[in-house]
């Protein structure tokens, strides 16, 4: 019973309360996105206790991880190269700005046609590491059954250019997304263990 209401009391932590967790928390979760041997040297952005979008640890590498934003439902944290930080870096602004999806689509589009929005000249990845709240302990920043999501950005990459389809035709295949846009790239969403 005891042992119950701890659990109960950790899954509702994050999801009720949306209280923000330490910043030592934050990074150990944040850089599990990132491959194991850049995760030491990785730029971490997460939020301070007012919930503001802040680094909380300038990094020497070239990896950015992303803390998991502690108002939205479930874990999620990402960490990408530091090239596509412009493109990322815009879309949370104009997200800021209470611009929708379509209309950050459009206007990232555009700057980006237009070179005021510097995209990757190479392929350059990001990974997505996420969990249901429960699996997420905020005091000590432990996951468990996370899973995780590949992403590589190649701006205005095509299906014909790559040979890949535009939509997974099995469990797990890479396929291209948004193809011949500046927000062009390859999905690769592992089947999970279960």
């Amino acid at each position: 019973m005891k042992y119950s209401l701890l659990l109960i009391a950790l899954i509702c932590f994050k999801s009720v309360s949306g209280q923000v967790p330490s910043a030592e928390v934050q990074i150990k979760s944040a850089v599990l996105a990132a491959p194991e041997d850049k995760r030491a040297d990785a730029t971490v952005y997460g939020y301070n206790a007012k919930g503001e979008f802040v680094v909380l640890r300038k990094g020497t590498n070239e990896m950015i991880c992303l803390a998991d934003n502690p108002k939205q439902k479930g874990f999620s944290v990402s960490c990408y190269h530091k090239d596509l930080e412009p493109f990322m870096a815009r879309g949370r602004e104009l997200k800021a700005s209470g611009k929708t999806t379509q209309e950050t689509f459009d206007i990232r589009e555009e700057e980006a046609k237009s070179g005021k929005l510097v995209m990757p000249k190479q392929a350059s990845n990001l990974q997505v590491f996420s969990a249901p709240d429960e699996a997420f302990n905020s005091a000590t920043g432990e996951v468990t059954n996370g899973k995780f999501r590949y992403v590589v950005y190649i701006p205005w990459a095509t299906a014909a250019s790559t040979g890949l389809p535009t939509k997974p035709e099995a469990p797990g295949m890479p396929w291209i997304m948004n193809p011949g846009t500046h927000r062009a790239h390859i999905m690769i969403d592992p089947p999970s263990k279960d």
